[in-house]
């Protein structure tokens, strides 16, 4: 079973490596941003994880640093207006859904004591001589 860690290294060999292993967008600095398809997190060349074997036989490989998330460069996409727009756009729809939910929850207390059945007020109509 092969380790894998996380290998440190100087800002000028982490841009070589990220202008090495990124070969579907160019980095000119490590403070360029990407979004990451996968986690949905805008992340910085600084922050990318370079990750390689314990005895250094494998190939070293670029992970998204974000929690739980192990997309690669091909997960990653540059944040053009486009790309922005739509974050923003899933961002307030996040919102008004958590708005919409804590409102129903708001409301349960309030239908719960006013969903009683309402008593009758005139008497019931005789359908025969009495």
């Amino acid at each position: 079973m092969t380790l894998v860690a996380l290998i440190d290294l100087s800002d000028e060999e982490k841009l070589d490596l990220l202008r090495r292993l990124d070969q579907f967008r160019q980095w000119h600095f490590l403070d360029e941003k990407r979004y990451c398809l996968v986690c949905g997190e805008m992340i910085t060349g600084r922050q990318i994880q370079v990750i390689g074997d314990t005895r250094g036989n494998a190939q070293l490989r670029l992970n998204c640093p974000t929690e739980y998330c192990k997309a690669t460069p091909i997960e990653w996409v540059c944040p053009t207006e486009d790309v922005l727009i739509k974050i923003a756009m899933m961002e307030a729809e996040r919102r008004w859904l958590c708005l919409v939910r804590l409102a129903g929850r708001a409301m349960q207390p309030y239908q719960r004591t006013t969903s009683k059945p309402i008593g009758r007020t005139r008497p019931k109509p005789t359908l025969g001589p009495e």
